[in-house]
């Protein structure tokens, strides 16, 4: 039975693909370290569809010796790194802990792995896991691709590019078993409510201002979890040592719109919707090409963004407790100094 790593397994999108993975694949067990900041949630992961091939972890990918131990104790054929603060207004208001988790902590992964897959004979593969954010921004016409030259515009993006680019370095100069992958904008269950769609439908079912900001024509093209899950896999899979593989829904819209369409699940709201100051460096348009991943891995999203956002809305509404225990003080303090409110 192969071992994977994952890091960051008790986030959106990493606790999301242990559900899926294990789910998937009959033969992996999963080792999960997670550091359980304040995105990190023990209950994301209730209910594994089999919870004896999971075994979880706290810890920070910065400690070295913790990380050391894990491969020493369990060898992992595979490491896939969710792990990131990977807020943008949040480092806005302090890089620090971006750098020192998205930066350094991809470097301490790639070093002990590279230790420990150095006599190898099974495949190994490092899995890191960017943003399309790390390009930039767009004009209205336009994709990224994977040859677009990196123009990260805020501490947040900049901190990934700085580590796809130290990925880069070790496959080339190491021939490090190394992939990237750079999606976009992510949505589903278990998303912490400090981001735009949780966050909207939550103010939603408390009546509550809806923060928009700028004119909220920011663009963005948006894909469901699961299908994300499911590129990841595929990667894992199939994909080519050293390369990077763009992922995404397909599906562009605007702040302003997707707000109104998480109104219409809920027949109101427009009256709560409150255009806010726009944040330093907002980036106008993101989108994807997804090309290259279609034509070598032969993977594409099979969820629309009607039929993604309708089952995300369901999901908050049938789960308020999970995202009601989360809205505590420290997220009041951090909601007040953002939005005034």
């Amino acid at each position: 039975m192969k071992t994977i790593l994952i890091t960051g397994g008790a986030g959106f999108i990493g606790s999301n693909f242990v559900r899926y993975a294990l789910d998937c694949l009959k033969d992996i067990r999963i080792v999960n370290l997670d550091k359980l900041t304040y995105a990190g949630n023990p209950a994301n992961l209730g209910s594994l569809p089999a919870p004896d091939r999971h075994i979880f972890i706290r810890g920070d990918i910065c400690d070295r010796t913790l990380v050391e131990k894990i491969f020493s104790d369990h060898k992992p054929s595979s490491v896939i790194n969710f792990a990131a603060e990977s807020h943008v207004d949040r480092s806005i208001l302090d890089a620090t802990p971006f750098i020192k988790t998205n930066v350094e902590g991809v470097l301490i992964l790639m070093e002990i792995a590279r230790k420990f897959w150095k006599e190898s004979s099974q495949r190994n593969l490092f899995l890191q896991i960017s943003t399309d954010e790390v390009y930039g921004s767009l004009g209205e016409t336009g994709l990224f691709t994977e040859d677009t030259p990196l123009a990260p515009n805020s501490p947040y993006s900049a901190s990934k590019a700085s580590a796809d680019l130290l990925v880069r370095s070790f496959c080339n100069t190491y021939g490090f078993p190394a992939v990237i992958t750079r999606c976009s904008n992510n949505y589903g269950p278990y998303q912490f409510p400090e981001k735009l769609i949780p966050l909207t439908i939550a103010n939603l079912m408390l009546k509550k201002e809806i923060p928009v900001y700028g004119d909220g024509k920011n663009v963005r093209d948006w894909i469901y979890v699961e299908d994300h899950c499911a590129a990841i896999l595929t990667v894992l899979e199939k994909g080519k040592d050293g390369e990077v593989y763009n992922i995404g829904g397909q599906s562009e819209i605007s702040n302003i719109d997707l707000v109104n369409m998480l109104c219409t699940f809920r027949c109101a709201g427009r009256e709560l919707i409150k255009f806010v100051k726009d944040r330093p460096g907002h980036d106008r348009r993101y989108a994807m090409d997804i090309t290259k991943i279609g034509r070598e891995l032969n993977w594409r999203p099979s969820y629309t963004i009607e039929d993604g956002m309708k089952k995300t809305f369901e999901w908050y509404l049938e789960n308020q407790k999970w995202w009601k225990d989360l809205l505590n003080r420290d997220f009041e303090t951090y909601y007040k100094r953002q939005y005034g409110k």
